[in-house]
């Protein structure tokens, strides 16, 4: 068992239970793991960022990773900007629309439906700040179209039925890579946690035992 410990994220309107199996996986690469709850949709996202801050200062381990799906990797990021040298290790965002969310401003802009989303409903949609991170940040993205952005005709490239691939790109991340996985299924998918394992340990989804079909770019543009 690695000395390190991955805090894993979920996205908005799950909890941390939709994480158990990547959780397993993860364990069997050799991490120690945690599952982090919190409110995504009727809680105060201050507060949930207060207690992922206490969470991480409390490790022990010798590194600390985080790993989240969707918002989950929203809400990673911005703990990093609270506690950059609290945070000593490596990040990875599964399907995150880091750059905004087209499906989010469209549920946002409809009449009685921003309380879907409720306190993440800005972050979702507008993204994070272009600037370089101070940990290494790898990104996964899915491309198979299956989710609620069809319905709402969201996407006009490349997605994972929920986040387009374009939103997932962000000049912070270090590497950035596709999967042929849906949004829900990036929790799921064998290959994803086998990505997410590699980059956590080494800083790259690249090696030799990778599962195809992944694409796979050196920063994200």
């Amino acid at each position: 068992m690695r000395d390190e410990t991955v805090i894993l994220i979920h996205g908005v309107w799950m909890r941390a239970f939709s994480l158990l199996l990547l959780r397993r996986r993860l364990r069997e690469a050799g991490f120690r793991t945690e599952l982090f709850d919190y409110a995504s949709v009727f809680g105060r996202d201050e507060r949930s960022l207060e207690r992922l801050g206490r969470r991480i200062q409390a490790q022990q381990a010798s590194r600390v990773h985080l790993v989240g799906h969707s918002l989950g990797g929203l809400v990673a990021l911005r703990a990093l900007e609270r506690l950059p040298t609290a945070l000593n290790g490596r990040i990875v965002c599964l399907g995150s629309p880091l750059n905004g969310s087209a499906v989010a401003q469209r549920l946002n802009r409809r009449d009685g439906r921003a309380q879907l989303l409720g306190c993440s409903a800005g972050i979702l949609c507008r993204g994070l700040p272009e600037r370089v991170s101070s940990a290494e940040v790898g990104v996964i993205a899915g491309t198979r179209a299956v989710g609620v952005g069809q319905l709402l005709g969201a996407f006009d490239g490349p997605n994972d039925g929920t986040v387009s691939v374009a939103e997932t790109r962000w000049p912070g991340a270090v590497e950035h890579c596709e999967v042929y996985v849906s949004h829900t299924g990036l929790t799921f998918s064998a290959t994803t946690a086998a990505l997410a394992a590699r980059f956590l340990r080494s800083g790259s989804f690249r090696g030799p035992d990778a599962e195809p079909p992944i694409k796979l770019a050196a920063r994200a543009q």
